[in-house]
């Protein structure tokens, strides 16, 4: 299996990409859950502010083309308070401070998939996702299978709490581990915070996202 994967990831590598920081310009679009309230984002450019105030929802940014073969990310994220560890894998009881996704496709859907509607794209049965969080208790690195979408991984960075920490992924290496094949095409990357099932309250950033 090791082998299998070291080759994956080989040939995701492989694959030309530019480099380039996703700017919170103002064109990143907030998509709710259901009837849940929204967070509050603040979009300044290199950096965005998050507030959650027991509400949840997605800030979404569909990849530029010359990103869409990207294999590694980076950012810096802060959290000035936040919500207490909760289980991640226990559907409605699952708040995490903060929350990245990335979000894959199969060459033939992501030719006619609008890579702007991330509900719809997400709940693609053709679509796979990597979540990368703080918060829960458990290991940095620890895989945990979603309780809302089949095809959808969350990966633990950083347990609840508060600080601010640079992070280093490597998506393809990470993807190979989650679904065991290499990554389709990149379409999206998302924000979330979550503190509807504790009441809490989130106040938090992100800056210098990169995708490379």
């Amino acid at each position: 299996m090791k082998q299998i994967l070291s080759a994956l990831v080989a040939t995701c590598l492989s694959l030309p990409v530019s480099a380039a920081q996703l700017s919170f310009d103002g064109s990143w679009q907030e998509q709710g859950f259901l009837r849940l309230t929204s967070n509050d984002y603040a979009q300044r450019g290199g950096s965005l502010g998050v507030t959650s105030d027991g509400t949840v929802s997605l800030l979404w940014k569909a990849v530029p083309d010359s990103l869409r073969g990207a294999t590694a990310a980076s950012w810096r994220w802060t959290v000035e308070q936040g919500v207490p560890a909760t289980d991640l894998r226990r559907k409605g009881g699952d708040d995490r401070n903060l929350a990245l996704y990335f979000a894959w496709t199969d060459a033939a859907t992501a030719a006619t998939a609008n890579p702007n509607r991330a509900t719809r794209l997400l709940r693609n049965p053709a679509t796979k996702v990597l979540v990368y969080v703080w918060g829960d208790d458990e290991g940095r690195g620890t895989i945990q299978n979603s309780p809302y979408l089949p095809g959808l991984r969350t990966v633990v960075l950083r347990p609840a709490g508060t600080g601010q920490f640079s992070e280093s992924v490597d998506l393809a290496a990470d993807y190979a581990r989650a679904f065991g094949e290499a990554p389709g095409v990149l379409m999206g990357v998302g924000v979330s915070a979550d503190s509807d099932d504790t009441d809490s309250v989130i106040r938090a950033s992100i800056s210098s996202l990169d995708l490379r």
